[in-house]
């Protein structure tokens, strides 16, 4: 099956960039409930992802420098990522969907110039998994 199918549009999708403050991450992250988001380059290419432990550690290890009052003043580029959430490109297969969905809450995707275009969110993979058993299960009755 095409991964398109199951593509969340980056229009749709909460997402910073390198040049973001820590503040206009950690609000873009609160005001959507999320976790973790993409960062995108200064051409639009996937460049990682982001997550609360990311910024919560890079504060912690700033001894003090860092707090949310003056988040402002710092850019997202300098925070070092502890994970490394792999992309997948739209011609992947489910396989390599599958695969990357075990140990990341979604998987971006990106084209053929490493330009993000979205996420595929691993509770749809989850959905796709469980309709695919279950069809299985029905055909071997």
């Amino acid at each position: 099956m095409n991964i398109a199918f199951f593509l969340l549009p980056k229009q749709e999708v909460a997402c910073v960039t390198l040049d973001s403050t820590l503040r206009q991450t950690l609000e873009r992250m609160e005001f959507h409930r999320y976790t973790a988001v993409p960062i995108l380059g200064p051409g639009g290419e996937y460049a990682g992802t982001v997550t609360e432990g990311d910024l919560l550690w890079y504060m912690k290890e700033s001894g003090g420098k860092v707090t949310f009052e003056n988040s402002s003043k710092f850019l997202l580029r300098d925070v070092p990522l502890r994970m490394s959430n792999k992309p997948v490109s739209i011609e992947a297969d489910m396989e390599d969907l599958i695969n990357l969905a075990k140990v990341q809450n979604f998987v971006p995707v990106v084209d053929d110039m490493n330009r993000f275009i979205g996420i595929v969110r691993r509770s749809q993979i989850i959905e796709y998994c469980e309709k695919f058993v279950s069809r299985q299960s029905m055909e071997s009755i």
